[in-house]
């Protein structure tokens, strides 16, 4: 494993780093080479970086480490979940996010009041740790409505439309052509052909004490305002307004059998369609026999 990476870093006026771009990265036989901005100014500096597969697997030490693994997620030089990233939040610092780049909350005011004396129009796009991926790349083939609400660090694969309630968190995305009109929380993979309805989440594993990733198989429907705390397999429809945690009482319906699980016992379960019963309230699964497909024309993003 050889991982050779060339970047530009800002820097606030005290010299501490408040992110990377990594215009030029050789991972093994795999290039992604872009110019380099210039750096003929105080505010910026080059940065180099030798890497190996230990260094992937390593913890995060400082703000460079982090933002060379945002940068291999978004580039799709390594999936969600496969390179360690503890220290993640306490080596990124809190920037705010402005159209003329990023500013460190110590010096923002001055910069506001430069700008209202100035006229050069600075406004303030969000205050956060981590910026949103088009700043940085903008992926082959997808279609993104609203770039706000995409974070780098996302893995998005060609094919995808994110409209614009869509929402995709770093170390998550997209393993193939999907529709994401709901939430896809750090961790969270969803495969190909997929479909995440609008308002629809899925449960990450960044607080609340949840720590299993979850996955979502190809071929899958989340309906409008669903949501899961467990992993489906592939060829799954859960239906609208329907949320299932893992410990979510569901009859299983198979064969003219039934009974009663938790859903994480069925966690990764294929070919099944999840519903509430009206009259009763009870959750129900049973084996799924219809297909979800994409609208090929909507996800042909060229």
């Amino acid at each position: 494993m050889k991982i050779q990476c060339k970047g530009i870093a800002s820097k606030s006026a005290k010299g501490e780093i408040l992110d990377v771009y990594f215009s030029h990265i050789e991972f093994n036989e795999k290039q992604i080479i872009n110019r380099m901005p210039d750096s003929k100014n105080d505010s910026k500096k080059i940065i180099e970086i030798n890497w190996g597969q230990k260094d992937l697997d390593r913890e995060i030490e400082n703000v460079l480490d982090a933002y060379l693994k945002l940068h291999l997620f978004s580039n799709k030089l390594v999936l969600p979940n496969s390179i360690n990233l503890d220290g993640l939040f306490s080596n990124l610092p809190n920037v705010v996010w402005t159209n003329q780049g990023p500013v460190s909350i110590d010096e923002i005011e001055n910069k506001i009041n430069e700008s209202k004396m100035n006229k050069n129009n600075l406004y303030v796009r969000s205050i956060d740790k981590f910026p949103c991926l088009t700043d940085y790349i903008i992926p082959k083939n997808v279609r993104i409505a609203d770039a706000r609400r995409v974070r780098l660090g996302a893995y998005l694969s060609e094919g995808t439309t994110i409209m614009h309630e869509g929402f995709v968190n770093f170390n998550a995305g997209t393993l193939g052509p999907a529709m994401i009109e709901g939430r896809i929380s750090a961790g969270v993979t969803v495969g190909k052909n997929s479909d995440i309805g609008g308002g629809a989440s899925t449960m990450g594993t960044l607080s609340g004490g949840n720590d299993t990733k979850i996955s979502i198989g190809e071929n899958c429907l989340l309906g409008a305002n669903s949501g899961i705390g467990i992993s489906l397999g592939d060829n799954c429809i859960v239906e609208a307004g329907l949320y299932i945690t893992a410990g979510t009482k569901i009859t299983l319906l198979n064969d003219d059998e039934s009974k009663l699980v938790k859903a994480s016992e069925i966690s990764g379960i294929k070919d099944m369609l999840f519903l509430r019963e009206s009259s009763t309230g009870k959750v129900i699964a049973k084996p799924n026999k219809k297909t979800s497909a994409l609208n090929k024309e909507l996800h042909n993003n060229d």
